[in-house]
């Protein structure tokens, strides 16, 4: 080990990143091509690497290096100081628990989730009810220990372990704003939708063969580089790996393959991203993608932004009937759009098109700031669920797996997380105006299949910043002001009316 207290810390971070890379990859192999039998054997490995991750930072000896670093900041370089800044953070983070209540909330997130599986399956919100009170209540503490060492509110320390300094104040305003705004601008969208054609649906079947091979060519051509990724297939589609080695996922139904395109979009822009973030900073902290907010915009900048527009459907029209081997008037551009362009109220968040996305994101900010605050008991979650879903977007669940059951984030003890992905689809809408009055041309190009010009945009606006500063200063920079929802109502009205 080094001497000097930061250098030390640069060599104890790259190997908690060289760790937390091999579990990233073993995670992607246990979902998508481990055989069954080596289960118990990779929990084990899995397990072994997660102990040996938190003991390289729960070390004192890293309190007392980052102590020393911080004490001599100015003579570090400042990328350097960033980085320190991070791993401040990070070991915070790490370290803000006593262990023991790290283990219970593990244990009780791990039963709440196999719970919650086999309660989803039957609709019996009853049967994990009281192991997702334990959850809340651990949540809880956790909270409240981070929120004190933090200087902030319990809720505001939740959002931090996925958007590093997001708070309340920061969403509110914009979150009011979209209840105000989206809700009279879905009325406009739904009459207009219903006063023109209507939209074919492509006959299938589609067989996934084809289908992966259509997304190949169109990962390639948004920029995918596949000598430091694949792409595979997984129940639920997801982007996994190291940024040198990114494995993406995707699932593929045989009636429908806009979905899984769709799908391989999404996860190729949180792909290009982390292989986008700077080589000279990588196993460092400051490397590392800028929060859930900011990765969330990539993704969607490049699913609903790019390759949702009229632009992206005359690429992918001729392409598609060729590598599908189908034809016809469902196929055509035009078609096409309209089909990606349908608005309808859903009861699931994860089908939802991106007007009423927000609403579902909305209710469920609203409902864990009460849970956590004790004004909802978990047992009247049912209840205030369908209340808020009738109230926000005119349909009600029948039951609920379709309503409070329907996703895995509280039963895993993921409160705070839901923000993130309705901010991301904002500034999504806000990099990408200010790449389209960056780059003139971009319709024309995007139309041509050619993505290099947005992916170098993005790659000196966002990717190469990484951690170095927040995802406010980054948006700042890069389209001439923080986070509103102005530009993605904009859009919007621009795309749907």
């Amino acid at each position: 080990m080094s001497n000097n207290p930061y250098t030390a810390l640069e060599a104890r971070f790259r190997r908690h990143s060289a760790l937390s890379g091999a579990s990233a990859v073993l995670g992607w192999d246990q979902e998508t091509m481990m055989p069954p039998g080596g289960a118990e054997a990779r929990a084990e490995q899995m397990a072994v690497l997660d102990v040996l991750q938190h003991e390289l930072l729960s070390d004192p000896a890293v309190e007392e290096e980052l102590s020393e670093a911080e004490a001599t900041v100015q003579a570090l370089e400042p990328w350097q100081r960033a980085n320190l800044r991070e791993m401040r953070r990070v070991h915070t983070n790490e370290t803000v628990a006593p262990a023991a209540l790290v283990e219970a909330r593990s244990r009780a997130t791990s039963a709440c989730v196999n719970a919650w599986r086999e309660a989803r399956k039957q609709d019996d919100f009853a049967a994990v009810s009281d192991k997702l009170s334990r959850v809340l209540d651990l949540t809880r503490e956790y909270g409240q220990v981070k929120a004190e060492k933090l200087g902030c509110s319990l809720y505001d320390a939740l959002i931090d372990s996925y958007e590093p300094g997001g708070s309340m104040a920061w969403i509110d305003p914009i979150f009011a704003t979209l209840k105000v705004e989206l809700p009279a601008l879905m009325e406009k969208i739904f009459a207009h939708q219903a006063a023109g054609p209507k939209a074919l649906q492509p006959e299938g079947p589609f067989p996934s063969e084809r289908q992966k091979a259509l997304g190949e060519k169109v990962m390639a051509a948004l920029g995918f580089d596949f000598t430091h990724g694949r792409l595979d297939e997984s129940a639920h589609p997801f982007t996994g790996g190291i940024p040198e080695d990114i494995r993406i996922t995707t699932r593929y139904s045989e009636e429908d393959f806009t979905r899984a395109l769709m799908g391989v979009i999404h996860e190729t822009g949180h792909a290009l991203y982390e292989h986008g973030l700077p080589e000279e900073w990588r196993g460092q902290p400051v490397g590392s993608s800028r929060g859930m907010v900011m990765h969330e915009s990539q993704s969607l900048l490049m699913e609903m932004q790019a390759c949702r527009s009229p632009a992206f459907y005359r690429f992918l029209a001729p392409l598609a009937s060729d590598v599908l081997g189908k034809d016809g008037p469902a196929l055509t551009p035009e078609n096409l759009n309209r089909l990606g362009h349908r608005v309808s109220r859903g009861l699931i968040r994860v089908d939802a098109d991106e007007v009423t996305y927000p609403l579902h994101v909305m209710l469920r900010y609203d409902l864990e700031k009460a849970l956590l605050a004790g004004d909802l008991k978990v047992k009247d979650l049912p209840g205030a669920w369908r209340e808020g879903m009738k109230a926000s977007l005119g349909v009600e669940p029948k039951d609920d797996r379709d309503g409070c059951l329907q996703d895995i984030h509280w039963y895993h003890g993921s409160f705070g997380y839901f923000p993130t992905y309705t901010l991301g689809a904002l500034a999504a809408a806000q990099l990408f105006k200010a790449a389209k009055d960056a780059l003139p041309g971009l319709d024309g190009q995007i139309a041509g299949g050619n993505f290099a010009p947005l992916l170098s945009w993005l790659g000196e606006t966002v990717h190469r910043k990484a951690s170095s500063t927040l995802t406010n200063e980054i948006l700042a920079e890069a389209t001439g002001a923080e986070l509103s929802a102005d530009p993605f109502l904009a859009h919007l009205s621009e795309r749907y009316l």
